[in-house]
């Protein structure tokens, strides 16, 4: 799984289906313990499982840290901004925009183009 696909929504719910995961794999590893290359996989597979849910629990609870020290340091009318409907649907409208538009910024108009934009509102 690609590290930035693992760190994308919220990594406090995924920490919590890894950590089951490796919880099921240790399990696993118990019921298997008198097949020695089986038992090895499975306590490595759990190893990795429970690894990676405690990374991503430890990263949910920095990111909720520093999410709340920036919004400490707002001002409360720019956190009330920050968190309003309208404010999330016009950053969601933006970036409509400029996934629809590409990467590119429409061009300047000319001297020509405003010259015969002005003649033909006459």
């Amino acid at each position: 799984m690609a590290l930035q696909r693992m760190l994308s929504g919220d990594p406090s719910k995924s920490s919590k289906v890894y950590l089951a995961i490796g919880a099921l794999s240790l399990a696993k590893a118990i019921a298997v313990r008198k097949d020695r290359e089986r038992f090895r996989r499975e306590l490595l597979d759990a190893g990795l499982f429970l690894g990676v849910g405690f990374v991503l629990h430890r990263f949910s609870r920095m990111k909720a840290q520093k999410r709340q020290e920036l919004e400490s340091q707002l001002p409360n009318w720019a956190a009330d901004v920050m968190n309003s409907e309208s404010a999330s649907r016009g950053v969601q409208s933006l970036a409509k925009q400029r996934l629809a538009g590409g990467s590119e910024p429409e061009p300047e108009p000319t001297l020509r183009d405003r010259a015969r934009g002005v003649i033909s509102s006459l």
